[in-house]
């Protein structure tokens, strides 16, 4: 056996635990959910304007904004008031005690101005990265809002690349002739030479063993900041504000407790690379609510860091309730991962609708992230025009396999093992995607314990599980265009379907590839309405369904 570094072994420790307690139950319930408290302010109350800020849409208000922030703050906290006006700025840094409240007609837009910004460390995909500070940002807070009826602007058009294919014609025409440069083939507009240089070398963000964010000056134009960061912050509300045209993420708390998103809008460009929603990671007691979103990336994402580092943090998002939004364009409406090396646990989500987004629920990871995604409860979800999958679990992300049996190589399992396990789903409606149902699991490590139940989809196909265990899929109705087969097993094993139902001219029922399918039963199923209730492959057994 290869040697191991002491923190490999604790990690490897860990994670035996973490496989012993497979089936240990949450401490949560949907008539027990968890407790989030929310920060309160005195009455207080500084307008910006006391402090020579002006809403002209060309005075740079920088240095009045920040100092009525930290005016507050140092007189014990309140409220510091932005009334209606375009309120042109660079970076704002929040301050403890303080709600920075947007009255209906303010907006913050900030400058396009990028020598406002400084290189600064931040995070990027779990990982240590040089980084333009962030347009709003906090870190070590406690007790801090932003609230209102207002709108936050990134100016993010002025920071992102975008490709032609992305754009009508005379918006291509519009962007080019704003200035920047194109890729040679001129199929891609970068904001800058100094962006096309980094972007074209593929050069790394992420910060070196002795490297600081200065040592990322010669590609500074590159390092796009998120819209929203806060690090470390406790009792959190963002409430009533519009967020939009993030230079990358929108929102991103990290390892925050206590944190309330309500009433939130959050809009990207559909274009938007990396132009995220809500990013929430290592967070532990988060509400978000009644929000609206309509993204270029992932909507409500959950995310615990990346691969070793994100393990070495080790700090699950847990304990979160995510009910009564509305996501519209988006990779995923709510999704988990491909970063949840700390793990995610106790997350509730209710009575949201998707439409038009790429996948409706989606879980993504991949061997050498780590960490274990459980307890995770879905229910009333209603969803129309998915792009692909309505419910989506892939341990293969961002990774091709040419063949069946390079799938096959199982590793052993190491504290590199993502776990994705003890979830269930429940009154799911979808009204158009391309496939109903996709788990992919690993050999190693198979996806195990999902129940969905309640269900009607309609879907170009229907069921495809490989390498999952335990899955139960009750009171299903599956209306297909897809006919032969309705359900995909392959190599799975355990899986349970009860009172499903299927078009009555279906051809066939299931097909059932590989050795490793086993134990599946069908109960209170009429199976004759398929002319083939089942067909075997690649190994598989005739299991008599």
């Amino acid at each position: 056996m290869q040697n191991r570094s002491l923190s490999q072994c604790l990690a490897l420790l860990i994670l035996t635990v973490a496989c012993a307690k497979a089936q240990s139950p949450s401490p949560y319930s949907w008539t027990n959910l968890p407790q989030v408290t929310e920060p309160t302010f005195r009455k207080d109350t500084i307008n910006i304007m006391q402090f020579g800020a002006k809403g002209d849409g060309a005075t740079l208000n920088t240095q009045a904004i920040n100092s009525a922030l930290v005016s507050s703050s140092k007189k014990g906290g309140g409220v510091v008031l932005v009334p209606p006006g375009l309120w042109l700025t660079g970076p704002v840094a929040l301050q403890s005690n303080v709600n920075l409240h947007l009255q209906r007609g303010a907006i913050l837009l900030f400058t396009p101005d990028k020598s406002q910004y400084a290189l600064v460390e931040g995070i990027y995909e779990g990982k240590r990265a040089a980084r333009n500070q962030s347009p709003i940002s906090g870190t070590n807070l406690e007790n801090i809002a932003i609230t209102g009826q207002g709108i936050v602007d990134g100016n993010g058009d002025v920071w992102r690349a975008v490709h032609k294919s992305q754009l009508t014609e005379s918006e291509w025409k519009e962007k080019v002739a704003s200035g920047g440069v194109l890729k040679d083939d001129g199929k891609t507009w970068y904001p800058s030479a100094q962006f096309k240089s980094a972007s074209v070398e593929g050069k790394s963000m992420l910060i070196g063993e002795g490297q600081k964010p200065r040592d990322f000056a010669g590609m500074k134009d590159f390092l796009r900041p998120n819209l929203l960061v806060l690090n470390g912050c406790k009792k959190v509300l963002l409430e009533g504000i519009i967020f939009q045209n993030s230079p990358a993420w929108c929102l991103h708390p990290l390892m925050c407790q206590d944190l309330t998103i309500r009433k939130v809008t959050t809009k990207n460009p559909d274009y938007a690379h990396n132009g995220d929603g809500m990013d929430i990671e290592s967070c532990k007691n988060f509400l978000i609510e009644g929000c609206t979103l309509d993204v270029g990336d992932d909507a409500i994402c959950i995310k615990s860091g990346k691969d070793e580092e994100g393990r070495k943090r080790g700090m699950p998002t847990e304990n979160g309730i995510i009910r009564n939004n509305t996501i519209y364009k988006g990779h995923g409406g709510f999704v988990v991962g491909s970063e949840m090396s700390g793990g995610a646990r106790n997350i509730f989500v209710e009575n949201c609708t998707f439409m038009g987004t790429d996948k409706g629920l989606r879980f993504k990871s991949v061997r050498g992230r780590g960490g274990v995604v459980e307890h995770i409860y879905v229910r009333n979800l209603y969803m129309k025009d998915i792009v692909q999958e309505a419910i989506f679990f892939d341990l293969y992300y961002f990774v091709k396999f040419a063949t069946d049996g390079e799938r096959d190589m199982r590793p052993e399992v190491n504290e590199g093992t993502p776990i994705f396990r003890n979830m269930h789903f429940e009154n799911i409606v979808c009204n158009g995607a391309q496939k109903g149902v996709f788990i992919r699991g690993l050999p190693e490590m198979p996806v195990s314990n999902i129940t969905m139940e309640n269900m009607v989809l309609q879907a170009e196909k229907g069921i495809e599980l490989i390498d999952a265990s335990d899955i139960k899929i009750i009171n299903t109705d599956l209306i297909t265009k897809e006919t032969r087969p309705v359900v995909l097993v392959d190599n799975s094993s355990q899986l349970r379907f009860d009172r499903l139902q299927y078009n009555a001219d279906t051809e066939v029922l299931f097909k059932i590839d590989g050795a490793r399918s086993q134990a599946i039963e069908v109960v209170n199923t009429d199976t004759k309405k398929a002319k083939v209730k089942a067909t075997y492959g690649q190994g598989a057994k005739d299991l008599k369904l």
